[in-house]
């Protein structure tokens, strides 16, 4: 590991907790209020994702850690120094943007060298050399930056931030410029990173994909306040809201009864047949209920024929769609009390696909299911902005 490398790292072992921490942050503008009374901690070297729509207070909050924006009231400190007020090149932060914000007329050595360079460090050859290797840049070190691609682009930008030795870095929407095949290609390159430099990354983003490739924990915001917060695998597997069940992937939401505990399970009614959800995924206890499944959980077959591993079954539906998209086959099936779910069945081989019209029954597993309460809107976070 180069030197440089060392310096970041052990700067992130360095003694005491240098956690960011933002408490009741709130910031009001005259006609909306953008983030209401956030409450937040983003673990001292973690790689964390703010997750949400267009509109949802992600970017203020990125922007109210950065200095750019003033909070209306609330705190953000780094450990135990406050940082709320400080001016922005007073802050140990730096922030990658969509756009770059490359000179033009700069290499890209002396465009990773700027910051340095501005505060009067002169001898800079050598890090800038370290920052270059680290984003496997060497060979390009004298190209403009209209020389190479958008790729190459986002990892100058990363370079530049990188060198200045933030404690913590903010990335926001740094990968909404590249088409979706590079774009891949840079959330595998930008996790490697933030690994080898063992910094503190929060990046904004509204694309769950890119959120669950890179994060080590994810905060899915909605009009100002944080609906929930975990692993990836977690909001994913077990989301405790609508609008998390569907903004984070797609889940088939069916209305049921909820008719009480069963041992460490909750069983629901729904639409004439009895399911169960795992107490620990059930968010509801009484009255009116989701139960959610996610597509490419439920399986489906013929009517009449053995379903493989068969859990709860639902008879009596019919397919009006099929998609073939590759590894997968989606399909659409409408069910006896009028709702379309949603199938996604792995193309393995084993069987042709089901054509349009076909009496089908589908069936999941009950460790795969779970359970919202029916207050809430079905159809929250599907609208969003991906």
């Amino acid at each position: 590991m180069s030197q440089v490398h060392e310096v970041i790292a052990d700067d992130t072992r360095s003694p005491g907790s240098r956690d960011l921490r933002l408490t009741q942050l709130t910031k009001e503008y005259a006609t909306f209020t953008a983030v209401k009374s956030l409450d937040l901690v983003v673990p001292q070297g973690s790689f964390f994702a703010l997750l949400g729509p267009s509109g949802c207070g992600k970017t203020t909050t990125l922007r109210m850690v950065a200095g750019l924006e003033t909070p209306t009231s609330g705190t953000i400190h780094l450990g135990d120094t406050e940082v709320t007020y400080e001016k922005p090149y007073k802050r140990p932060v730096n922030t990658v943007f969509q756009n770059y914000a490359l000179f033009p007329h700069l290499d890209i050595s002396e465009n990773v060298a700027f910051g340095l360079k501005r505060r009067g460090i002169k001898d800079v050859k050598h890090q800038v050399n370290d920052m270059l290797e680290l984003v496997e840049l060497t060979s390009q070190a004298h190209k403009k930056p209209a020389q190479m691609s958008g790729g190459q682009q986002q990892r100058v930008a990363l370079a530049r931030a990188l060198i200045n030795q933030p404690e913590v870095l903010l990335l926001d929407e740094p990968l909404g410029a590249l088409d979706l095949k590079l774009r891949r290609g840079m959330q595998l390159e930008l996790k490697r990173i933030q690994t080898e430099v063992g910094l503190t990354f929060v990046h904004v983003t509204h694309d769950q994909e890119e959120a669950m490739t890179m994060a080590d924990t994810i905060a899915v915001m909605n009009q100002g306040v944080i609906e929930q917060m975990g692993a990836p695998d977690e909001l994913y597997e077990n989301p405790r809201t609508t609008f998390v069940a569907n903004f984070l992937g797609q889940s088939n939401l069916i209305g049921g009864e909820i008719e009480g505990r069963d041992g460490d399970h909750v069983r629901v009614r729904v639409q004439g047949a009895l399911a169960s959800v795992p107490g620990e995924r059930s968010h509801a206890e009484s009255g009116r209920g989701w139960l959610g499944i996610r597509p490419e959980k439920v399986l489906i077959a013929e009517s009449g024929q053995p379903i493989d591993a068969p859990g709860d079954v639902i008879t009596g539906g019919y397919v009006t769609d099929v998609s073939f998209v590759g590894v997968s086959t989606q399909y659409q099936v409408m069910m006896p009390w009028g709702q379309e779910l949603t199938v996604f069945e792995q193309n393995t081989g084993a069987r042709e696909m089901l054509p349009v019209g076909t009496k089908v029954d589908v069936s999941w597993r009950p460790e795969f299911a779970f359970l919202l309460d029916a207050s809430q809107d079905a159809k929250a976070g599907i609208e969003g902005d991906r």
